[in-house]
């Protein structure tokens, strides 16, 4: 499995150009290479997918014009940070568009204040915040869990998402609930299955394991099987002791 780190692709142009490599300070960059199903490597792949291997990628950084009203989103949330007086470059780290979908990669400490011009301001109007889907990348050294929040505006019918990253020594990001309540389950639950810390959430606790299970089993390092598993009354023995398949 590969152990590559991050790297990090220069800035190219000014911000006020909007050139290409406006925000890339971080760039696309092949994370692992992935094999099996669920990437085990301790021989507990019982899945009979060992034979398979997927590499996983960062989206690269886009290029202006991103096309569509993607430009005017990103104009005006560059618009509203240096009307309050933040740089621009030290809260988006990229823009991607990879798949025709717009993502604001930015650092965690600005989410909130992001995620309110998103809902306030008159020309953005998302609406809704669809949750949080966390990510587990143990070779992106760093930077290892990542925040994915997508948006949704009614009135625009467009889509969008944030995302933000953390490293596994300080898995803290700050809550989105005080702008957007319906996130709270969703941070719940990240918070159990992986392990992001949302700050200022107003009751973070498991929502799926018992409270006092030890780790969070979404982790890509989590072992895999050794616990037996009893569903009305039939039981299904841990993964690690399952036949393997061939």
């Amino acid at each position: 499995m590969s152990e590559e780190e991050n790297g990090v692709v220069p800035v190219g142009g000014d911000l006020a150009e909007a050139g290409s490599g406006e925000f890339a300070s971080v760039g696309a960059e092949r994370v692992t290479t992935r094999t099996g199903m669920w990437g085990v490597r301790d021989g507990g792949d019982t899945t009979g997918f060992s034979g398979g291997s997927t590499v996983a990628m960062i989206a690269p950084p886009a290029s202006r014009p991103y096309g569509g009203w993607f430009d005017e989103v990103v104009d005006i949330i560059i618009e509203l940070l240096e009307a309050d007086g933040i740089d621009p470059q030290a809260v988006i780290e990229k823009v991607s568009t990879e798949h025709d979908q717009l993502v604001i990669f930015i650092k965690r400490d600005y989410l909130p204040r992001v995620a309110k011009y998103l809902r306030d301001d008159q020309d953005l109007r998302f609406e809704m915040c669809l949750g949080v889907s966390a990510v587990h990348y143990p070779e992106d050294k760093g930077r290892e869990l990542h925040g994915y929040f997508p948006f949704f505006s009614i009135t625009h019918n467009r889509l969008i998402a944030l995302e933000a990253t953390a490293p596994e020594q300080d898995p803290h990001m700050p809550s989105l609930v005080s702008v957007y309540p319906g996130d709270d389950w969703p941070e719940r639950e990240a918070f159990d299955l992986m392990g992001i810390i949302f700050d200022g959430h107003p009751g973070l606790a498991r929502s799926v394991m018992p409270e006092d299970w030890v780790g969070h089993p979404q982790r890509k390092d989590y072992p895999l099987g050794g616990i037996p598993v009893e569903y009305k009354g039939a039981v299904i023995p841990p993964a690690d002791t399952r036949r393997e398949y061939n």
